[in-house]
């Protein structure tokens, strides 16, 4: 049996790509991105409601032995956008949270709260749901949206993730979350699920 080593990773877990109608980051400038970056070679393709970029950006990072692709979504729910890491399908519909919760536990994936304090963030009612993390730092939140969120994981006992929500080229890797986990898909949600995650800024990030 191979094993898998442990490091620590840097991840990106909210990226949107061309396959969103509003994102004009392409998937092979995502790949040569995380392949020049000296940390962060992880990234979770989450666009609005479509796992069509998934595959595309799976096949391309394939090149690239230190880089991962986590296919994901960002599932606009009827209480608030929630991403669900490690699938490259859309659950079911109706996209109620309690829905998307469900066919996530049923295939091994990840269920996030996406800026739960923000437009289209689920606020105080994610916790009717049983999510396995609170993203507590968006790129493109606010200070006080962030902090808000951080102490909202702290009073649920979730993890807490980072991911810029980046929709173009210089909105990447702003911010990231520092994972302990092998360079496997199953590693990283695996990692997520136990908390073995930090909310980062890199140094001389001018945005936080």
């Amino acid at each position: 049996m191979e094993m898998k080593i442990i490091a620590t990773l840097g991840a990106d877990l909210h990226i949107h790509t061309v396959y969103s109608p509003d994102s004009l980051i392409q998937p092979k400038t995502l790949i040569d991105m995380l392949a020049a970056h000296s940390f962060i070679k992880v990234a979770a393709v989450t666009d609005h409601d479509s796992t069509r970029g998934c595959k595309a950006t799976v096949e391309l990072a394939s090149a690239y032995p230190d880089v991962l692709i986590i296919p994901g979504v960002e599932i606009s729910t009827v209480h608030g956008d929630m991403l669900v890491l490690g699938t490259d399908e859309l659950p079911p519909k109706p996209w109620t949270p309690e829905a998307v919760v469900d066919y996530a536990k049923s295939i091994d994936a990840v269920t996030i709260v996406a800026h739960p304090f923000r437009t289209y963030g689920m606020g105080e009612q994610a916790k009717n749901y049983k999510v396995d993390a609170i993203e507590v730092l968006n790129g493109g939140s606010s200070k006080q949206a962030n902090a808000q969120a951080k102490e909202f994981a702290k009073t649920l006992g979730l993890p807490g993730t980072a991911g810029t929500d980046a929709h173009q080229v210089s909105e990447l890797f702003s911010v990231y979350t520092q994972i302990d986990a092998a360079l496997s898909v199953d590693s990283v949600l695996a990692a997520i699920k136990k908390g073995a995650v930090s909310a980062q800024v890199p140094r001389g990030s001018v945005l936080f």
